[in-house]
């Protein structure tokens, strides 16, 4: 049968392509019905992959986080797999970011099939990331720290404004990226919390020096993930944010959350050992592609 791509539009289209974006990765938060809609921006393509009218696959093309690609993210229902679904929607995506001028695609895979289909396009790995697990049990809150305090932003909303000039801007250039986020104000204030409760901030003085906490998820209130953990470089070797790690931990055994993730880069080594030190244990390898455009689909 006829596979048919079509542009997400209505509310109803959103949940389906959320549907399949759960199918597929499971073990991964999605955003929300809200959320991506609140994300919406010229040049994002959102689309839905019909065979005799069912929603059997999903994709999106964006804009990668340093700017300098386009992310093509196309997803198979697992039950509709190898019959060419996954292809037409990858023509569509991928043209899509050649219409907006891109000459780089950039797409990630956590698994050997959507490797290997990947590379029939030229894609090659570019990095990795690892996902690193935590169960939540019994969590104490670390004792009041002497040179700085950890608030929530749900306690002082205006922190969180202040820890992306503070923190976040000084401190992308230090992720394993060929080039630094490009991060906007706005994009910090939609993208990169979701709950204020869930999201701490490390405060000498009258400045951020780190940030740390939860992402939570509405469809597995259970889980959540790690949110961009950061602290400023002459403040690092002091435990700071290790004591938000901690802080993060225990208000997540407090609100039911049994098990926290987060991915970590190939490079940030110290990061890892943090993680293993809190308690993490290692789970799946995501890998990062690359292909220039436009794809070739001989």
């Amino acid at each position: 049968m006829t596979t048919t791509i079509r542009t997400a539009i209505t509310d109803a289209d959103y949940e389906a392509w959320r549907a399949v974006r759960i199918a597929v990765l499971p073990y991964e938060r999605c955003p929300t019905l809200a959320e991506l809609r609140e994300l919406d921006r010229p040049g994002r393509l959102m689309v839905l992959a019909e065979v005799g009218g069912e929603v059997v696959g999903s994709g999106m093309a964006d804009r990668s986080g340093d700017g300098e690609r386009e992310a093509l993210m196309p997803r198979v229902h697992p039950d509709f797999r190898r019959r060419g679904v996954g292809t037409a929607l990858l023509r569509v995506l991928a043209e899509h970011a050649v219409a907006q001028g891109y000459d780089m695609a950039g797409a990630s895979v956590d698994d050997e099939e959507s490797r290997l289909f990947a590379e029939r396009f030229g894609f090659k790995e570019a990095n990795r990331e690892v996902e690193q697990v935590r169960q939540i049990g019994d969590e104490p809150w670390p004792a009041p720290p002497t040179e700085y305090t950890i608030v929530s932003v749900a306690e002082r909303p205006e922190l969180w404004a202040a820890a992306y000039h503070q923190v976040a801007l000084p401190t992308f250039p230090d992720m394993d990226h060929p080039s630094a986020l490009k991060v906007s104000a706005d994009e910090w204030e939609k993208e990169w919390i979701n709950d204020p409760a869930a999201m701490f901030v490390a405060v000498a003085g009258d400045e951020a020096i780190g940030v740390a906490g939860l992402m939570l998820d509405s469809d597995r209130p259970e889980r959540a993930e790690v949110a961009y953990t950061a602290v400023r470089r002459e403040w690092r070797g002091k435990s700071v944010a290790a004591t938000l790690k901690r802080t993060s931990m225990a208000w997540a055994a407090d609100h039911g959350i049994t098990e926290i993730y987060t991915w970590t880069q190939r490079g940030n080594d110290a990061m890892r050992r943090l993680n293993e030190h809190l308690g993490f244990t290692y789970g799946i390898t995501s890998i990062s592609l690359r292909a220039p455009l436009p794809l070739s689909f001989d």
